[in-house]
């Protein structure tokens, strides 16, 4: 399979393919990912299909069909006239899979591409699987063991989005090579870009490659030219986006830029976008691209969350590690692991983070305010699990292939345990077991280091998988507590009245004894839902006094389980990876002494 004869450089996975080929590693090709994207060469654009015919193949390939089981068969290139069409479109895919066969096998130097592949040999267990899903598995199976196709110099392609789309076994097969079709990096969403809109300066060219992580290429294209046969009129477009955007600086010269990229949008998608109640940062004149860079923002996440759906979330990350009260040793290794990003300094990011602590003490929150201090995007990772077959793995590989995309990035798992739990999965046909080897597997590629950050949060460390928090996955556990001193309650209360502007109306060190005193081992939650509480109090009061706050602390009654919250507590102390992170209660605890006491809990709780 030679390349093409244009001097253009093929993708470095076009050249992957070409190279198995030319080197007799496989006659059958499974390209998976980004297979409905768009592909920018020599100056044009072409579908994946396209591009196989037109770019890879057409210099070698004397006979390419195409077989779309919605359509049927179609020759996409035919030098000889001789044989029959295989099928038409109302042939079930056996009937044409053995049409096909004899088609390909009779000829030389042919290609067979096959998009859907995941419909014609779907996944599933062989007693569930229908006959006629059976025979296609494997046929494509015995095609690629063939000696006669590899000899007549043939080669199949099956387009899947998913490998766990396709059957196993032939995704399993050593003489079947899947080869990714990645989502555009910033090389190339640069020449996206400067496809579409050539006005556009080189500087501002890599800006937006910058921010547009993520996106696929026809996305891309069409935020920058939009089709110009759907939403409204150009004039219709600049009227609504100029009464948007009011007696804001130089509207008249900002809704001229956005109206030249939502072209093709309806009135909610502007409205969406162009939110006045969350306005878009006024342009200066040094960055006249500040603004569509922040529109774009918008628009990416949109389109993501609508690709993921249900799947990832992104996090809305407002204020900083200031904004943490106590807990200083915990945001000063933030912090430093922060500052580490921001440089860009790869080796002093750690490959992941596990936060362990009972619940209430704030690992979430404190998640997200180091997400806004590092500086980079955060998703969460939702409910990727289905009930059918072959699902949840085809979720979990669009979520990991989305977060690479978007790298570099944090990738927040609330409750950890749940996710990688140390439970075999034989109860669900494996899946758990295969969901996460995979996940143990991304998160150990030393690729991903500085470009994708996991924050693994639970309260029960004692139920992950054992292998998952080892160096290299996890590198860093950082312990939460409870407040075990009035002095670390106040902390915690300050930046509570800071947050919720409730003044300065108390003096905490005079207080001390109907205050904080009483609210020593108080988790961080309830510590807040005594500060609400005081609100409530205080009634029409615009700070809330000692007495107000007095009184919610002989009102309030914290729900608490004694034995489990110092299992957890324990818990934490045995997982974590600095003493300096410690409370000073434990920094002197032995490893002998937390053996016996987490013994003793267990027996207690009945824990196995």
């Amino acid at each position: 399979m030679d390349a093409a004869t244009d001097a253009t450089p093929l993708p470095r996975w076009a050249e992957t393919v070409r190279r198995k080929y030319v080197g007799g590693e496989a006659t059958v090709f499974v390209l998976h990912n980004n297979v409905f994207d768009e592909i920018l060469h020599g100056g044009r654009t072409y579908t994946l299909v396209d591009f196989l015919v037109e770019v890879l193949l057409r210099d070698n390939k004397d006979t390419i069909l195409v077989y779309d089981p919605s359509s049927g068969v179609r020759y996409a290139k035919r030098t000889s006239a001789a044989g029959s069409e295989p099928l038409g479109a109302n042939k079930p895919p056996e009937e044409a899979l053995a049409a096909i066969e004899q088609e390909i096998l009779l000829r030389n130097s042919a290609a067979l591409i096959i998009p859907y592949a995941g419909s014609v040999a779907p996944p599933g267990d062989e007693s569930f699987l229908s006959l006629p899903d059976r025979i296609a598995a494997i046929r494509l199976h015995r095609w690629s063991l063939s000696t006669q196709l590899a000899n007549k110099d043939n080669v199949v392609f099956l387009l899947v989005e998913s490998l766990p789309e396709l059957h196993p076994r032939l995704v399993a097969n050593p003489r079947v090579a899947a080869v990714e079709v990645p989502l555009p990096d910033r090389e190339a969403r640069a020449a996206v870009i400067r496809h579409a809109d050539a006005s556009i300066d080189a500087a501002h060219v890599e800006r937006l490659a910058e921010h547009s992580a993520g996106l696929r290429a026809v996305q891309l294209a069409q935020m920058l030219t939009p089709r110009t046969n759907a939403g409204l009129a150009d004039g219709e477009r600049l009227a609504l986006i100029r009464r948007l955007l009011g007696d804001s600086a130089d509207a008249a010269e900002r809704a001229t830029k956005f109206a030249a990229i939502t072209r093709g949008m309806d009135t909610d998608e502007i409205r969406r976008l162009i939110n006045p109640a969350h306005p878009l940062p006024e342009t200066d004149a040094g960055d006249p691209y500040a603004e569509v860079i922040e529109l774009v923002h918008r628009r990416k996440r949109e389109i993501i969350e609508k690709e993921c759906a249900g799947l990832i979330e992104f996090v809305d990350a407002r204020l900083g590690l200031e904004a943490v009260g106590g807990n200083a040793p915990i945001k000063d290794e933030l912090m430093q692991i922060a500052r580490a990003i921001r440089a860009g300094d790869r080796n002093r990011v750690p490959m992941g983070l596990l936060f362990v602590g009972p619940m209430g003490t704030g690992k979430t929150f404190v998640a997200k305010c180091f997400v806004k201090d590092s500086g980079l995007s955060a998703v969460t990772l939702k409910n990727f699990r289905s009930k059918w077959v072959g699902s949840t793995e085809a979720n979990l590989e669009k979520v990991l292939g989305m977060v690479r995309a978007l790298g570099p990035i944090i990738l927040i798992i609330d409750e950890g345990d749940r996710s990688f739990g140390g439970d075999s999965g034989d109860g669900d046909g494996g899946t758990s077991s295969r969901v996460i080897a995979r996940l143990k597997e991304f998160m150990s590629d030393p690729d991903n280091r500085g470009n994708v950050l996991f924050i693994l949060m639970t309260n029960r460390p004692d139920k992950l998988d054992i292998d998952i928090k080892r160096a290299g996955r996890i590198d860093r556990k950082i312990p939460f507590f409870y407040p075990d001193n009035a002095a670390d309650v106040e902390a915690v209360l300050k930046a509570l009245f800071a947050r919720y502007k409730l003044g300065n109306a108390i003096d905490w060190d005079a207080e001390r004894e109907r205050t904080s005193a009483r609210l020593v081992g108080y988790s961080n939650a309830d510590l807040e839902a005594v500060t609400l509480l005081a609100l409530e109090f205080a009634g029409d009061a615009r700070a809330v006094d000692a007495d107000a706050f007095a009184r919610a602390v002989e009102d309030y009654v914290p729900a608490r389980d004694a034995a489990m919250l110092e299992y957890m507590e324990t818990l934490a102390v045995f997982e974590t990876s600095r003493k300096s992170m410690l409370p000073v209660r434990f920094r002197d605890v032995t490893p002998d002494v937390l053996h016996a006491r987490l013994r003793e809990l267990q027996r207690e709780l009945r824990i196995r």
